[in-house]
């Protein structure tokens, strides 16, 4: 009886850690297709630059990420009609949460501007760094 009771545990846990995986790829899946969205709606041209992450080292993920957060909320829609569009994607973007573990010594200041597209264009190379 025991046997069953143990074996039944570990197949309960090991199906729980295989279906939380795909979930979380999910997640991620659905952040790059609003990011996508974001890049054809947002204002490119007289905007604020952006201070943007690229190619960080995996001690810096996390620290990129919230730098990401940080410049999302300057995006600008490119016109009124895309205005709902561009606030509920920055909303959905805003959620995004990366806990990495490391210590890393730069700050989004000390990261290159770059236009908002090439912003955007960074924070999906770190979402499918993360995937």
């Amino acid at each position: 009886m025991e046997r069953m009771i143990i074996f039944c545990m570990i197949f309960f846990c090991s199906s729980m850690a295989l279906t939380a995986a795909p979930h979380k790829i999910t997640k991620y899946k659905q952040l790059l297709k609003t990011i996508n969205l974001l890049e054809i709606t947002v204002k490119d041209k007289d905007v604020e630059l952006l201070h943007t992450p690229e190619n960080p080292v995996d001690e810096c993920l996390s620290t990129a990420a919230t730098c990401f957060q940080k410049g999302i909320l300057k995006l600008q829609p490119e016109n009124s009609q895309v205005n709902s569009t561009v606030t509920q994607a920055i909303k959905v973007l805003r959620r995004f949460t990366l806990s990495h573990p490391g210590k890393c010594e730069s700050s989004c200041e000390s990261y290159e501007k770059k236009n908002p597209k090439e912003f955007l264009k960074s924070f999906a190379k770190l979402i499918q760094k993360v995937i």
